[in-house]
Parts: structure tokens; C-alpha cells; sequence
């Protein structure tokens, strides 16, 4: 994530910096240091971000599961079915998507923000 969607995602939200701060239990010369660049966002505070800018009351588009969206075979043996949390796949350790499959979270996370499902909750 870069400073400039570190912001944007801020204001979406609708945070101020000393709010967000608080949501995510850090300073707010953390906060300052993200928006400024001078400190590299950490994978834990991204998937924070997108979880909360995902979850925000009001959504008006639907949270379809994954396992509808790609015609999952094996759904019944990943977490994000077990848990019934088919617009989290992207958050939840262990899911068995092809793609992602054996990746480190860091990772998972870069190729899940490529993915139409991901991109979709975003809008």
C-alpha cells in the first residue's frame, strides 16, 4: 500500500488521522509517518485497512462468497466456507484458491489485490 492509498483509504473511511489512529491502536505519529512515506506500511495494517474500508455500514453491493464467484469444487474444505466469510477469502490464512495456495500472507495479499473478487469490495 502506498502512502497515497494509505490517505485515501483514511478518507474513505472517513477518519481523520488522529481517529484512525485510535481504530488501529498506534499513534498518530505513526499515521503522520504512513501518509508522509517515512515509514513503509506494514502488511498487518493493510489488511486492517481493507478489512475495515470492505466491512463499512452502508454498503450497498453485495458480499458474494468466492465459492459462488469461481465455482469453488473444494469449498467445503477451505476456511473461508467453513466460517461462511466467502468476501474475506482475501483476509483469512489457509484458503485453498489456486492462486494463493502455499504463499506467504505479505504475498497472498499482493495477488489477492489483483483478483476481480477483491476489487469488487473496494468499490
Amino acid at each position: 500500500m502506498t502512502k497515497e492509498e494509505f490517505s485515501l483509504s483514511r478518507k474513505k473511511l472517513g477518519k481523520t488521522q488522529k481517529k484512525l489512529a485510535e481504530l488501529l491502536g498506534m499513534s498518530l505519529k505513526t499515521i503522520h509517518s504512513y501518509e508522509q512515506g517515512w515509514r513503509t506500511i506494514p502488511t498487518h495494517i493493510e489488511r486492517h485497512i481493507y478489512f475495515l474500508l470492505i466491512n463499512q455500514r452502508g454498503r450497498e453491493n453485495s458480499l458474494a462468497p468466492c465459492w459462488e464467484q469461481k465455482t469453488c469444487v473444494i469449498k467445503e474444505q477451505c476456511p473461508a466456507w467453513e466460517f461462511q466469510s466467502g468476501h474475506l477469502c482475501w483476509f483469512l490464512s489457509g484458503t485453498l484458491c489456486e492462486c494463493t495456495l502455499d504463499v506467504s500472507q505479505k504475498d497472498k495479499l499482493e495477488i489477492c489485490k489483483s483478483c476481480d473478487i477483491f476489487k469488487n469490495l473496494l468499490k
